[in-house]
């Protein structure tokens, strides 16, 4: 699909600049007033040139409020806030010591982010939002859909932690990923009486006039997938029983998926499984998958005999051709998915199966710590963002100034082309917190003067060489992109490790495709090279003086990445949007796990 044309503003009029700048006052009154007096800015060291400010003025001013925060609240990061996190985990937790921690009350739940490489879960506390900003697309886990939605929502959660509380009673809250517990959040399901919804399901859909049920009667409101899916523990399981009932509905409109390339490895499972999973809709069978127990019974509840569908998809065959899903589902008019960063190199892939009819469209910018900005329709939906003060206020550090690097720059501040690094204070308790990503602002929306961002790649996330520099993340993915669709073949995924077997060390590409291998294959070293020479000075410096070389591509065995995710998510109990794998691989065992997986080198 082509790019749309864009109107956006390199500068703001004095209307427009005044109204963005109320509009993160307010906001920022919001968040940091009720926040003030948490535990957090109560004992951080990090805020104590601002508790004094605010001590020795008037707290009741505004204006003076807000400029106390601007001039002596510092940047931040987890570390500042790791002691005070440790406290939920105390056993006993008492209410007394972690009640009014970040915000005020106790929190609903407490957000693991993404795990990527061997790194642990960050965690990060969130409290109840007012109800009316539970249907704002920032926290809604599933946006409502013109039909049934393919969007594999897990319930999983890592533990449980019990407060607690002064009045002698205690209270439970989950430690999962930020989308498991917004779902929570917004259809009131608690863990106790989850087994108590295992025979919920949406209505039949028999038209595309849809009929919208009691939301309290639904699993997941539009879904494809009966309420006992998401309680599915095994990875693999999740996906063939996701598969199962989204091929056995021909009334799919949507498809939503966190990371874009998790499609990917949906269709793999699809493409496995598909002669077990067209005979099961036959039949009305569920298939034996591991580790369903309980869950077995509810799920032949909603799965009946459908020999014509069958017959259809047999028709059709798995996926590889052009167009597939649309062949499939022929209402399909939706992707929903992050389609950069490591996921990039799954757009082709994705593409392919989904045809040009699909508008593919990214769910929004953000993170366990916050949600920064949505799909801007008005832009490319896949990669342009509007930035919102709904959850967060965004302040910036321009990453390319030779000024220190505190210097603090407000939204109104920036210049298209920019690279910046996004600040985010936010309604759950973060002061200015540094959350490592690098975007570029594209301008001025002119409807409403907010800014309009598209994510570049982590701020330190390149793989630092012999040579002494780094090509960013999105250098490095740009050259493989390019080069396998030209020579390779279709990527399903791929990361960068550092390949030191020669010297000087450089850049070693493992990839993953789907299909044959390309009969030039080899040619895609030459051309990754040349996109790097091409994207990076320093790299093409290096090169010429003899510190650096040609980066090298290894090719992985068909399912390499869809079996790392598998293992990660049954070994830490988490949910597949937890699992992130990085573009630059650091863990040493993980890299080993991967290396092992070579099948050839081109």
């Amino acid at each position: 699909m082509s790019r749309p044309e864009t109107d956006l503003l390199d500068s703001l009029s004095p209307e427009l600049s005044q109204l963005l700048k109320d509009r993160v006052d307010r906001a920022l009154l919001e968040f940091i007033r009720p926040n003030s007096a948490s535990q957090f800015a109560q004992d951080a060291p990090e805020l104590a040139k601002f508790r004094d400010a605010i001590a020795q003025g008037d707290s009741k001013d505004d204006l003076e409020f807000l400029g106390s925060f601007r001039e002596f609240v510092p940047t931040t990061n987890y570390e500042s806030y790791r002691p005070f996190i440790a406290k939920f985990f105390a056993t006993p937790c008492k209410e007394v010591d972690v009640k009014n921690m970040f915000a005020p009350g106790l929190p609903y739940f407490l957000a693991m982010s993404s795990m990527t490489s061997g790194k642990s879960s960050k965690i990060f506390p969130k409290y109840q939002p007012p109800p009316h900003l539970l249907h704002h697309p920032l926290y809604l886990a599933l946006p409502p859909s013109e039909g049934n939605t393919l969007s594999p929502a897990s319930l999983k959660y890592s533990q449980i932690l019990t407060i607690d509380c002064e009045d002698g009673q205690s209270k439970q809250i989950t430690v999962c990923s930020a989308s498991v517990g917004f779902l929570r959040m917004e259809m009131n399901w608690d863990v106790d009486n989850d087994k108590e919804r295992l025979d919920l399901w949406r209505k039949p859909v028999v038209s595309l006039s849809i009929v919208h049920a009691d939301p309290s009667q639904l699993s997941v409101p539009g879904q494809t997938g009966p309420y006992a899916i998401s309680l599915v523990k095994s990875y693999r399981a999740f996906f063939v029983l996701n598969a199962l009932f989204a091929l056995a509905d021909r009334h799919v409109t949507a498809i939503r998926f966190l990371f874009a390339n998790v499609f990917v490895n949906f269709l793999q499972y699809v493409e496995d499984e598909w002669s077990l999973l067209v005979d099961c809709i036959e039949k009305g069978i569920i298939p034996d998958v591991e580790n369903l127990d309980h869950l077995r019974v509810p799920l032949e509840k909603h799965l009946n005999p459908n020999p014509l569908r069958a017959a259809e998809l047999r028709e059709i065959g798995p996926p590889g051709i052009q167009d597939w899903a649309v062949r499939v589902w022929p209402h399909l008019t939706k992707f929903v998915g992050v389609t950069g960063g490591p996921a990039a190199a799954s757009v082709f892939k994705i593409t392919h199966a989904l045809g040009p009819s699909v508008n593919i469209q990214s769910p929004g910018y953000g993170g366990s710590e916050g949600g920064v900005a949505i799909a801007y329709h008005k832009g490319d939906i896949k990669t342009d963002f509007k930035v919102v003060f709904v959850d967060v206020v965004t302040e910036f550090l321009d990453v390319r100034s030779n000024k220190p690097s505190e210097r603090v720059l407000s939204a109104w501040e920036l210049v298209p082309g920019g690279h910046y690094e996004p600040l985010l204070t936010t309604r759950n308790g973060l002061w200015r917190y540094r959350i490592g990503d690098v975007v570029t602002f594209k301008g001025f929306a002119p409807d409403d003067g907010l800014p309009v961002i598209s994510y570049l790649h982590r701020a330190e996330g390149g793989l630092v060489m012999a040579f002494g520099t780094t090509c960013t993340e999105s250098q490095l993915t740009d050259a493989i992109v390019s080069a396998a669709n030209r020579w390779i073949g279709q990527i399903m995924d791929f990361t960068i490790v550092g390949d030191d077997r020669d010297t000087p060390i450089t850049y070693g590409y493992l990839v993953e495709i789907g299909g044959e291998i390309g009969k030039d294959a080899r040619m895609a070293t030459q051309q990754a090279f040349e996109d790097l020479m091409a994207a990076n000075n320093e790299f093409r410096l290096a090169f010429w003086q003899g510190r650096a070389r040609k980066p090298t591509i290894r090719l992985l065995e068909k399912g390499t990445f869809a079996e790392y995710r598998k293992q990660k998510c049954d070994k830490a109990n988490i949910s597949i949007s937890q699992v992130k794998v990085p573009v630059v691989l650091s863990d040493l065992e993980i890299r080993e796990w991967f290396l092992e997986r070579v099948m050839i080198e081109l």
